[in-house]
């Protein structure tokens, strides 16, 4: 099994609770599209021996994902790929985070537990519909001299 395939049955074990970056599961080849353009720093396949058992990337801007086949959770892989990642990227000399959806009670226990901090709430506005308007610029009044 190529590692396009294994990267596409890791994204297809994710619950909507574990997903942040996508709302609908992408077509096969939407996936490969997407590995092709190398839009992480760094995307390694976590084995144990030659049986995969996940994967762990780097965006460019330091952001960690890990993501471990249900077969496979609780023995230990993802912290190691973490802190294996985190270990091969240091001299980039920046502070690495974790991107995490707020309902993803697991992923917020495991990145603390690796040491990782709370430091913000990202919200998201769903995306409108573009529409022609004349737009009215508000004038303000200074309150205080």
């Amino acid at each position: 099994m190529g590692a396009e395939r294994i990267l596409y049955d890791l994204l297809a074990e994710r619950t909507e609770d574990q997903s942040i970056s996508h709302k609908k599961m992408p077509t096969y080849e939407e996936h490969c599209e997407f590995v092709r353009l190398h839009r992480y720093r760094g995307w390694y396949l976590v084995l144990d021996g030659k049986t995969p058992v996940g994967c762990v990337y780097l965006t460019r801007q330091h952001e960690i994902g890990v993501s471990i086949f249900k077969d496979h959770q609780g023995n230990g892989y993802g912290g190691f790929a973490v802190r294996d990642i985190m270990r091969m990227w240091k001299s980039a000399g920046v502070a690495f985070n974790a991107n995490i959806n707020p309902k993803n009670e697991k992923s917020i226990s495991f990145f603390k537990h690796l040491g990782f901090n709370l430091i913000q709430y990202t919200f998201q506005h769903p995306v409108m519909p573009y529409k022609k308007t004349i737009l009215h610029i508000p004038t303000y009044k200074k309150l205080v001299a």
